[in-house]
């Protein structure tokens, strides 16, 4: 049953945001892939949007979240949360009761474990289906939306999902806008109760300083227009690669090899 907040026939949104780490400073800021999901959430005509975070409420993390405010917007549910807490089952048990068509988030936090599994986590716990790398969403129509992931080398691909979903957006996303000082000081942070679950699994890690991580292969995820031309232009203009059918696993295998030796993945 929905919601009696909700009005009948709109399309009712919830933004999943956190506080984000300037990559210079370390200081808290608005997360960008999360403000890249608001943004999106911006560009759907008649959408009721909900912002919510779950997490520590302290100066540095009000400041961030406030930037989200000043996107546009009037509240901010807040599940306060420990530090170490497992946001799991709050985040699971908030949507769970305001029953949202569609959830937004980013692929992954900026602080913490950063690892972008809390979407999928999010997603089998509540049944529901997952689209990654979302650029844009076309269409929303009769609880079916019509959506435009993104894929290397600035390619698209439209993708029809039956409504609720879980969203997650990266780079490929809309650019979000400047956050307004004025708004984000007079919008609220309504601080809503939620169950409290120590993360077990992280108790037990052991935190040690990184070390130098290999190569990463080059992936382009453009954004505009003629990003894309240009990506795949230089895709078709590079005649390296090649399409392997019917072959053994061996030679699966040792073409991969090949191709991480060549792109110094791989020494």
């Amino acid at each position: 049953m929905r919601p009696e907040s909700h009005h009948e026939g709109s399309l009712a949104v919830t933004v999943l945001v956190s506080v984000g780490r300037h990559p210079l400073t370390g200081r808290d800021r608005r997360a960008d892939q999360d403000a890249r999901g608001v943004e999106l959430a911006h560009t759907l005509t008649g959408a009721e949007v909900e912002l919510l975070h779950a997490g520590r409420l302290d100066e540095g993390s009000e400041s961030a979240l406030r930037g989200y405010l000043g996107m546009g917007f009037d509240s901010l549910s807040l599940l306060e949360q420990p530090a170490g807490a497992d946001v799991l089952p709050a985040l699971a048990e908030a949507l769970e009761a305001a029953g949202p068509q569609l959830v937004i988030a980013g692929e992954r936090a900026e602080q913490g474990e950063g690892s972008g599994l809390l979407p999928y986590l999010l997603a089998e716990r509540l049944g529901w289906p997952l689209v990654s790398g979302l650029a844009a969403v076309e269409e929303v129509k009769e609880g079916v939306a019509t959506l435009l992931q993104a894929l290397p080398r600035g390619q698209r691909r439209r993708l029809q999902v039956r409504l609720p979903a879980i969203v997650t957006v990266d780079a490929a996303a809309p650019a979000p806008r400047q956050s307004a000082y004025g708004p984000a000081r007079r919008g609220r942070l309504e601080v809503q109760a939620a169950p409290v679950m120590d993360d077990a699994d992280m108790a037990q890690w052991q935190v040690q300083p990184a070390r130098k991580r290999p190569k990463r292969l080059k992936i382009v995820k453009a954004a505009s227009a003629r990003d894309r031309f240009k990506a795949a232009a230089a895709k078709a203009e590079g005649g390296g690669g090649k399409v392997l059918t019917e072959v053994t696993p061996q030679e699966g295998a040792e073409a991969i090899f090949k191709l991480l030796k060549e792109e110094g993945v791989l020494r």
